[in-house]
């Protein structure tokens, strides 16, 4: 198959011609996002494969079909940016990766959890510059602290087990919950969990009933102090609640590795222009604020699994056997 990479990076045309290295199928790697400005490219190719902040909406997907393509692989687990509904309409389909290392992003998590506490970044920055004093560097304890988890999926349970290994209780969220949750987890409405934590960890999906989670009323139930980490979806966080959160000292501490308005930011060097997003380089004021962009998924093995499962997806799409993680009609097959 002739398929279309999206939003390549060097390391996608690495990590996925290492994984067709029989060249099954003709990839050519477009570094653009896909828009309706960017569909024509794809013209010609029976499959185009994109990346999170990709847009397929109806009138790209339309675009698309009228070009000849079928398929649509997902390099990722998320799908929130694909109109599922137009997209089965035309009769395309659609695939994704469901799992490519939880562990990287967990652990990515906890650096952020350690890094905020123990303010290392702020701690480097200063010996760079010859300053070894530790006022404002103050940390805790994890030991004995309270870890609040929202979300319980693979991700969300590797991160428990490392939390727990730092001698933390551990409390959890989820509609439903995990049968394979180690008997340490607590699971507790939401309201409890809020009140109790110290930390919370954000892993859930973003649905409707997730869409700005962390509210106004949300941060207001919190321990003052509390700190807040999202390896998630970038909408399961209102940036402005957040924003007035950090200000009244309610949060202490805020570690994000997703944004909700990331789509123009992340994956892109823009160190040479002006950022327009006001709310964004208000968050990159705070001292203790730790940003990422999108980099929890960014470890050797993960990129390995998600080259690997792509081409995997193509070529049961092709051959119409093996396994394709399918996505079809918001539900997964």
């Amino acid at each position: 198959m002739r398929i279309a990479v999206f939003s390549a990076k060097p390391y996608d045309h690495t990590f996925i011609s290492r994984a067709n290295a029989a060249e099954h199928h003709v990839f050519n790697f477009f570094d653009v996002r896909l828009t309706i400005d960017t569909a024509p490219l794809a013209k010609g190719f029976e499959g185009v494969c994109v990346f999170v902040n990709d847009c397929l909406d109806a009138s790209v997907l339309q675009q698309l079909y009228e070009g000849g393509t079928r398929l649509v692989a997902l390099r990722s687990a998320g799908f929130n940016h694909v109109d599922l509904a137009v997209a089965e309409q035309l009769g395309m389909t659609v695939v994704r990766v469901p799992a490519y290392s939880p562990h990287a992003v967990a652990e990515h998590a906890v650096a952020l959890v350690l890094s905020l506490n123990r303010m290392t970044y702020r701690a480097y920055n200063r010996i760079r510059e010859g300053n070894f004093s530790l006022d404002g560097l103050l940390g805790f304890d994890l030991h004995g602290k309270t870890v609040g988890i929202i979300g319980t999926g693979q991700i969300g349970l590797i991160f428990a087990d490392i939390m727990h290994g730092f001698g933390c209780r551990i409390m959890a969220n989820d509609p439903f919950p995990n049968p394979d949750a180690n008997a340490f987890i607590e699971y507790v409405p939401l309201a409890t969990l809020f009140s109790s934590a110290d930390i919370i960890s954000l892993h859930c999906p973003l649905t409707p009933e997730t869409h700005h989670l962390i509210d106004a009323n949300a941060i207001n139930q919190m321990k003052d102090g509390v700190m807040i980490i999202n390896t998630g979806r970038g909408r399961v966080v209102d940036t402005q609640a957040v924003i007035a959160g950090l200000k009244s000292g309610k949060i202490g501490r805020l570690g994000l590795d997703v944004y909700e308005e990331e789509e123009q930011l992340f994956f892109e060097d823009l160190s040479q222009g002006v950022i327009d997003d006001d709310q964004f380089m208000r968050l990159t004021t705070f001292h203790n604020v730790l940003i990422t962009g999108h980099q929890a998924f960014f470890t050797t093995e993960a990129l390995t699994n998600i080259a690997e499962t792509t081409l995997a997806n193509i070529d049961a799409f092709e051959s119409g056997s093996g396994t394709m993680h399918r996505v079809a009609n918001a539900k997964l097959d």
